[in-house]
């Protein structure tokens, strides 16, 4: 995995935030979601919280993944 897939933004509420209101989201910035979800123990509940909707978004249609 490349490091800047592994390197997690500094603030994710900000990086949700952002793909929220764009209603658009790169693939980085979703394979680095999910790793988020998958490889760190540590993770709040509210920053869990704010990656599960960017997920929901994108099951339902509302948020569009670009390259």
């Amino acid at each position: 995995m490349s490091t800047e897939i592994q390197e997690l933004p500094a603030n994710i509420e900000e990086m949700v935030a952002k793909i929220l209101v764009n209603r658009q989201i790169t693939k980085t910035e979703q394979l680095r979601l999910k790793f988020a979800l998958l490889y760190q123990d540590g993770l709040h509940q509210q920053d869990r919280s704010l990656i599960d909707r960017v997920f929901y978004g994108i099951r339902h249609g509302l948020l569009k993944v670009i390259e």
